[in-house]
């Protein structure tokens, strides 16, 4: 069930527009406010001074203007709370403190740690979390919210990690429930893709494009981040977005999603990577062994695509046959959301910007020229913490949502039947829960 963030006076809600507002704009006097709600002057001076006694505004000097008194600005206080954003995948777990702007003042890595299961697991979570905490001292104190992305099939309505391709351990894991009983805050779940979507719109190459996509490649696979009229595409079982697994041709190699011929499975890093691997042993020479220390069991995709980018003649071929399949399934993208920015994995910028131009030439061959005429397609800005900026955005951004007025309970139920009190017992999501939170936290014997 879809959660409303709810008020119960209009005062309260009034309080939010007004701090929204302040924080769209940066700035703005109590004149600009009245303007822009229609409040009452009276009432918005009320609204105003809690909002300052509280430390949500500040007062941030006059205005310019040159006629009239000058007007004190108010501003987003931007140290009034903290949002933690928690990333990972099957080889990094990353947490990070950040303000309301957001910037990060803390964060926190440690290599992922699959031996434990599914349990483990959400122990290393917790532990990277407490420790991004830790080091951003007392400012974690006033935690507003936490957002966590995982590289894997994520359903964000009920906030459980579904599962993932490169961590089996992984079947229907309750995050949210995890850790809003660990820290007492709301909790938003969504997939890399998405958050660093977000991130890059937000604080990157994106440019706040209100039509955009990001494209995530990483070792876990190939999956798309979709903004549509300035909000994320979930899709009906929150599963939009899997790029890698669209259909590219019927005599491709097997995908490890069941099918064959995926995206994927033909032009990602594990493909490309056991490509370089399978030539290396028929006897080709490459530079990429130096690379990889001169083991040939140490080559990964990444040094393929470096090892193109450096001009080696057996990595360029496999990464222009890559590039070329990159290029029609980001073609579909344009054809099918029309975007007016697709901002590709930083992770791609190894190979240099020949890789771009033939994605790029792929694209403008590929889709209808109405589309291409309006796209542009580029390398995102942000790295690792692309991830954990996203997450702790979304969740900032569900915490500044405008709230419904709260209608009595007897109408909600009259209309609609009981609350909502959970997942059944039977359902998937329920098999695993405290126990996750409570055997961490039990005392030593």
């Amino acid at each position: 069930m879809y959660r409303i963030k709810h008020c119960r006076t209009q005062r309260e809600r009034d309080l939010h527009v007004i701090e929204g507002l302040v924080r769209r704009f940066g700035s703005l006097s109590q004149v600009e406010i009245h303007e822009l709600t229609h409040l009452q002057r009276s009432a918005i001076s009320g609204l105003v001074r809690d909002l300052l006694k509280q430390g949500r505004l500040v007062e941030a000097g006059r205005s310019d203007n040159s006629l009239g008194r000058k007007r004190i600005l108010l501003r987003l206080n931007e140290e009034h709370g903290f949002f933690l954003g928690v990333g990972f995948d099957d080889e990094a777990v990353l947490a990070a403190v950040m303000d309301l702007r957001p910037r990060i003042h803390s964060i926190a890595r440690e290599a992922t740690q699959l031996e434990g299961g599914m349990n483990g697991l959400a122990h290393q979570l917790l532990s990277c979390a407490h420790e991004a905490m830790r080091q951003a001292g007392p400012k974690a104190e006033s935690l507003l919210g936490i957002g966590i992305a995982g590289s894997g099939l994520v359903n964000s309505q009920e906030g459980t990690m579904v599962m993932s391709s490169t961590i089996e351990s992984i079947k229907h894991v309750p995050l949210r429930r995890i850790f809003e009983k660990e820290f007492a805050v709301p909790v938003q779940v969504t997939n890399f893709a998405s958050a660093k979507a977000v991130a890059e719109r937000a604080l990157g190459a994106g440019a706040m494009a209100e039509d955009m996509i990001y494209v995530e490649y990483g070792k876990t696979g190939i999956g798309a981040g979709i903004i549509s009229g300035g909000k994320l595409l979930h899709g009906a079982g929150y599963a939009a977005g899997e790029l890698g697994h669209t259909h590219m041709t019927e005599e491709g190699p097997a995908c490890k999603c069941g099918s064959f011929g995926c995206l994927e499975a033909l032009a990602g890093a594990a493909a490309i990577e056991a490509r370089i691997r399978k030539a290396i042993a028929e006897g080709s020479g490459s530079e990429v062994i130096r690379l990889a220390g001169g083991e040939p069991a140490a080559v990964s995709g990444w040094m393929v695509l470096k090892a193109a980018e450096m001009g080696d003649k057996t990595c360029s071929a496999i990464v222009d046959q890559a590039a070329k399949y990159l290029g029609l399934g980001f073609a579909n993208l344009v054809n099918l959301f029309n975007p007016s920015v697709l901002v590709l994995d930083q992770r791609l910028k190894l190979a240099g910007q020949g890789l771009l131009e033939q994605v790029i030439k792929v694209v403008k061959r590929q889709a209808l020229r109405y589309s291409t005429e309006n796209v542009s397609i580029r390398f995102g800005n942000l790295g690792d913490e692309a991830s954990v900026l996203g997450a702790g955005s979304i969740a900032l951004e569900k915490h500044f949502e405008i709230p419904a007025l709260k209608p009595p309970r007897f109408l909600i139920e009259s209309l609609s039947g009981p609350p909502y009190r959970g997942p059944r017992p039977e359902t998937p999501s329920a098999q695993v829960s405290d126990p996750l939170v409570t055997e961490r936290t039990a005392p030593q014997s």
